[in-house]
C-alpha cells in the first residue's frame, strides 16, 4: 500500500465540493491499495472555513482515508518550519513565494506538493473548488480511477490498463508520471461575454497568448480551442490513451502527477496570474515523459463572485497578467521543446538546473512585446465599452507596474526552482501538524 494526496485548494465557499471530493477519496481507498490523504488547503475567511469544517466532519469515515483541513495559519506554520529547516537564504522571501497575500494558483499547488512530500505520498491529485463530477447512471465519474490505474507504472506495464497506446516504443521503460483530463461546461476563463459582444475583439484578446510571430491562421486555431476544454458532451463510456500528453488537452482541475515530477520542479509562484499552474504539463510533454489522457472530464462552473464588480476587475487583471507572462513562458516552452531529452538526466529524471537556467534566460526578454500586448488590450477593452472600457482605465494606470510584476514573477520562479530540492528535503523531515508541546 502506498500513500497518495488528493488535494483541494480553495479560497471560496465550496462545502458541496468538499463533500464530493470526500466521496472520490473513499472511492480511491476502496478500489485501490492506497492510503488517501485528502488535503484541503483552505484560504477562506473564518465563516466559510467553519462551514467547510462541518462538511469535513459530515464526511463518512472510510478506512485508509485521512483528512487534513488546514487554514492559512496552519499552512504558514508548516511552511515556516520547512523554510527554516531547509536553510535557504532569504527565508522570508521563500515563505512569501509559498504563501503570498495575493491569489496564486501555482503557490497553492506548490504547498500541496510540499505537504504531500511531508506525508510520504507518491502522487498528488488536484481538483478545484469551482468544479464537480459528471455522473453515469446516477453515479459520479471519478478521475482518480484512471490516475491510480496507471501512475507510477512503466509505460509498457501501463499499456494493459488503457484503451489505446500512442507512444513511441523508445519511451516504454519510462514511468507514467502524469494522468489527467479536462473539463466540460463553461469556459475555463470567464470571457464568454466578450465572445458574444464582439468575436473579433475576442480573437484579438485571446490571441495575445500566442507568440507574435505566429501566422493569423495559427492564432485563429489557437483561439478556437482555447479555454474550451472538452466541450459540452456528457460522459458515456471510458476511454484512455497512453501517450505523450498534449497540455492543451488537460486542465488543472483534473490532473495528477507522480512525485518524480513535483519533487524535482515546482510551479511558478506568480500572483494574480491565470494559468500560472500549468507549467509542469508542458515540462512533462517536452521532456517526453509518458502520461495517460482519459475522458473523465470534470464539470466546470462559475461562482457568483466573478459576477460582482470587484470580481470582474480582479479576474480581468489576472487574465492580463497571464498574457504578459507568456512573453517569458513562450520563450521557455520553445527552448524546452528544443531541449527534449536534454531536460532529463541519465536516470530519466527531470533536471531542475536546466529548467531554472531557461527561466533566467527568459527573464531577460525584451519587454517591447508586452508593451504591445498592453496597448492591444487597451484598444480591445475600450471598443467593448461599458465596464470593459472602465477596466481599460485601470489597466492604463497599472500597466508599468504589471510589466515589472511579470518579469519579477519569472525571476522568482527561477529562484524557487533552485531552492526546491532543499524545501522538499526539509518537508520530508517536517510534521504537517505541529507536535503538541
Amino acid at each position: 500500500m502506498h500513500k497518495i494526496c488528493l488535494t483541494l485548494p480553495t479560497n471560496r465557499a465550496c462545502a458541496a465540493t468538499i463533500s464530493a471530493i470526500g466521496e472520490e477519496a473513499a472511492y480511491a481507498a476502496t478500489h485501490f491499495d492506497v492510503e488517501v490523504h485528502l488535503l484541503i488547503l483552505d484560504s477562506c475567511e473564518e465563516s466559510a472555513f467553519a462551514i467547510h469544517a462541518k462538511a469535513v466532519e459530515a464526511t463518512p469515515a472510510t478506512p485508509n482515508v485521512i483528512v487534513h483541513h488546514l487554514d492559512e495559519a496552519a499552512q504558514r506554520n508548516f511552511l515556516r518550519r520547512v523554510v527554516d529547516r531547509s536553510g535557504v537564504d532569504r527565508p522570508d522571501l521563500f515563505l512569501d513565494l509559498m504563501l503570498p497575500a495575493a491569489v496564486s494558483y501555482g503557490a497553492c499547488t506548490n504547498r500541496a506538493f510540499l505537504i504531500a512530500a511531508a506525508l510520504g505520498c507518491a502522487s498528488v491529485h488536484r481538483r478545484d473548488s469551482d468544479s464537480n463530477y459528471q455522473t453515469l447512471d446516477g453515479q459520479p465519474v471519478f478521475p482518480i480511477h484512471h490516475e491510480l490505474t496507471s501512475l507510477g507504472k512503466r509505460a509498457r506495464d501501463a499499456a494493459s490498463g488503457v484503451s489505446e497506446t500512442v507512444l513511441d516504443p523508445a519511451h516504454a521503460d519510462k514511468p507514467v508520471v502524469l494522468a489527467g483530463s479536462s473539463f466540460v461546461g463553461e469556459l475555463s476563463v470567464d470571457i464568454g461575454e466578450i465572445q458574444r459582444l464582439d468575436p473579433e475583439a475576442y480573437f484579438d484578446i485571446v490571441s495575445l497568448w500566442a507568440p507574435p510571430e505566429w501566422s493569423p491562421e495559427k492564432k485563429r486555431r489557437l483561439v478556437e480551442e482555447s479555454f474550451t476544454g472538452a466541450g459540452t458532451d456528457p460522459f458515456v463510456r471510458d476511454h484512455s490513451t497512453l501517450t505523450i500528453v498534449d497540455p492543451m488537452r488537460l486542465d488543472m482541475c483534473n490532473i495528477s502527477f507522480r512525485h518524480e515530477v513535483y519533487e524535482r520542479v515546482p510551479l511558478p509562484p506568480a500572483t494574480d496570474t491565470i494559468g500560472s499552474d500549468y507549467f509542469l504539463m508542458h515540462l512533462v510533454h517536452d521532456a517526453r515523459l509518458p502520461g495517460v489522457l482519459h475522458n473523465r472530464n470534470i464539470v466546470n462552473f462559475y461562482t457568483e463572485e466573478r459576477r460582482t464588480d470587484s470580481g470582474f476587475v480582479a479576474y480581468q487583471l489576472r487574465l492580463t497578467k497571464f498574457f504578459l507572462s507568456m512573453l517569458y513562458f513562450n520563450a521557455v516552452y520553445a527552448e524546452m521543446a528544443t531541449a527534449g531529452a536534454a531536460l532529463l538526466d541519465a536516470e530519466q529524471r527531470l533536471r531542475p538546473a536546466a529548467v531554472a537556467e531557461l527561466a533566467r534566460a527568459a527573464a531577460r526578454s525584451d519587454r517591447a512585446e508586452n508593451v504591445h500586448r498592453l496597448r492591444s488590450l487597451d484598444r480591445s477593452y475600450r471598443s467593448l465599452g461599458g465596464r470593459y472600457a472602465a477596466f481599460a482605465d485601470t489597466l492604463a494606470a497599472r500597466g508599468p507596474r504589471l510589466l515589472d510584476e511579470a518579469q519579477a514573477d519569472i525571476e522568482d520562479f527561477a529562484l524557487l526552482i533552485e531552492a526546491w530540492a532543499a524545501l522538499i528535503h526539509a518537508s520530508k523531515a517536517t510534521s504537517v501538524h505541529e507536535p503538541h508541546r
